[in-house]
């Protein structure tokens, strides 16, 4: 039975963010932001991980990949746990695993037990995203979402900016177990002020039963997916053996799932029912292809400055900035206008944005000035703003209070998915075209995936780094095309303010259509 009241006893509610949903939003983004300065703050130390810890690079890979495994275990999970045991003690239980985890890590003593350390984060990290939006969907309904969602989306695009800064500064000036301990005074604070700010509110139902045999599609779907997706990445291929089986055993999973829960219906950990709303449905597919292109691209921005221009960690962080500048401008905008006008009026015109800024990098040399990059990832940031909070809005905008810890949960399992593969395949595209480029030279390409891209000796990088700049300009040309495709599902999105849906109806089979 739906949550939501009737229209006419609903109290009228002022256009502007109240202070209790601002304060909610900012106690959520100050446990956000750890798990997600944490999706690139560790990679920039992985080498110094394998050299410290006596271990093979392979074996120092699985202190990301063991993360993402949980990500993939426990993203599933929230949903039901928000609605059985309420979202402000779930919120509080997952930043609790990942402070502690936090800390243990930073007290590992080989590779096998950072790894392990690293899944206690990974269960707190995957539970965050879902619980963070259900919190705030909650808090702000569906007439002050965007401008709410671009609360949260500040530590989303500025984690993947200021996460190689921060892990480069603190590895060469530290230590690399700092990049562990500076999350436990951050998680302490969080979790108190959460105790504090957050109202227990009335979502936590005793007699919600978990679904084991969902649970165990889903989740194996999941982690068999993203194991894949990162296998594809290291290794350069989708087709390989260990590559191939890890993702037709994850599809065949999601398979099963989607079979078993058109069965079951709301008594499903999520009931793909849900897709039935059309809003939601081009929302999510909009998420997907959103994810593929901007987080994608977001691992070859680094790259190019790391790999051609020979920049650390840190430099390359630094020179990422002004994506992250030009996202802080467009959010509040784009949410104050998703709520006046839609999201289709405004994710098309980000997506422009973010094509314009790309477009510079489709044409990148080896001696392109730097200002002139920046100006144009400052654009490409307004457009990453403008796009990624209201797609969120978008798909929360018609549906109803009980139903959105479970949308929560299959936003983020797409936009992890979309990420993951946005990853693979640009990274394959990359690597391909630098293997072709040198073998037309008649030059070794030496090991496939990421590894060749990270490895070249410096004097090699310097002799070859206008085939490199060329190989980076193919792949965002592929980024461009990525991104163009999104353009199709943000076509079905409301054009006009969003309307509370009708009580009666927990997942409204037709959402009102975009006009």
């Amino acid at each position: 039975m739906t949550t939501e009241r009737p229209a006419a006893a609903r109290p009228a509610r002022s256009d502007k963010l109240d202070r209790a949903v601002i304060i909610t939003g900012l106690v959520v983004v100050a446990g956000q932001i750890m798990a997600v300065l944490y999706t690139t703050i560790v990679n920039v130390a992985l080498d110094t991980l394998s050299r410290d810890l006596h271990a093979s690079l392979p074996a120092a890979q699985w202190v990301i990949t063991g993360y993402l495994l949980a990500l993939g275990m426990v993203i599933p999970l929230s949903g039901w746990a928000a609605d059985r045991f309420g979202t402000k003690t779930v919120w509080i239980v997952s930043l609790g695993l990942f402070t502690t985890g936090s800390a243990l890590c930073g007290l590992a003593w080989s590779i096998e037990s950072l790894i392990g350390f690293r899944i206690v984060q990974g269960l707190g990290g995957g539970m965050m995203m879902p619980v963070a939006q259900t919190i705030i969907t909650r808090a702000a309904g569906p007439d002050r979402l965007g401008r709410a969602m671009s609360i949260l989306g500040v530590p989303m695009l500025l984690g993947p900016v200021f996460g190689p800064v921060i892990g480069g500064l603190l590895v060469e000036k530290v230590s690399w177990h700092w990049i562990f301990y500076v999350n436990v005074p951050i998680g302490v604070l969080a979790i108190a002020l959460a105790a504090w700010k957050l109202g227990r509110g009335h979502d936590g139902h005793a007699a919600v039963r978990l679904d084991l045999p969902g649970l165990a599609l889903l989740a194996g779907g999941l982690i068999s997916l993203l194991y894949g997706l990162s296998q594809a990445s290291s290794r350069g291929s989708f087709t390989q053996a260990q590559v191939l089986g890890w993702l037709l055993t994850g599809v065949a999973c999601l398979a099963a799932f989607t079979g078993y829960s058109l069965v079951r219906r709301d008594a499903a950990l999520i009931n793909v029912r849900l897709f039935g709303n059309r809003l939601f449905a081009a929302a999510s597919t909009l998420m997907f292809l959103v994810a593929i292109a901007l987080f994608g691209g977001m691992l070859l921005l680094p790259l190019y400055y790391q790999v051609v221009r020979g920049q650390g960690a840190l430099n390359a962080g630094l020179l990422l900035a002004p994506q992250g500048l030009g996202a802080m401008v467009a959010m509040p905008v784009a949410g104050r206008v998703t709520d006046r006008l839609g999201a289709g009026r405004v994710i098309p015109a980000g997506l422009v944005l973010v094509l314009a800024g790309t477009a510079v990098f489709t044409q990148v040399g080896a001696q392109t000035p730097y200002a002139w990059l920046s100006l144009a990832l400052f654009v490409r940031g307004l457009g990453v703003g403008s796009v990624m909070m209201p797609t969120f809005a978008a798909a929360y905008a018609t549906l109803t209070r009980a139903v959105v810890s479970r949308a929560a949960t299959t936003l983020s399992a797409i936009m992890q998915v979309g990420g993951s593969f946005g990853s693979a395949v640009l990274v394959l595209v990359l690597t391909r075209r630098i293997t072709s480029e040198f073998a037309a030279h008649a030059l070794a390409a030496g090991r496939s995936g990421t590894g060749q891209l990270t490895h070249l000796p410096a004097q090699v990088r310097e002799l070859v780094a206008p085939l490199l700049a060329g190989s980076f300009g193919y792949a965002f040309w592929v980024a461009s095309g990525l991104t163009v495709l999104a353009f199709l599902p943000a076509a079905f999105l409301l054009r006009r303010p969003a309307r509370l849906p009708q009580p009666g109806s927990e997942i409204p089979a037709k959402a009102t259509q975009a006009r």
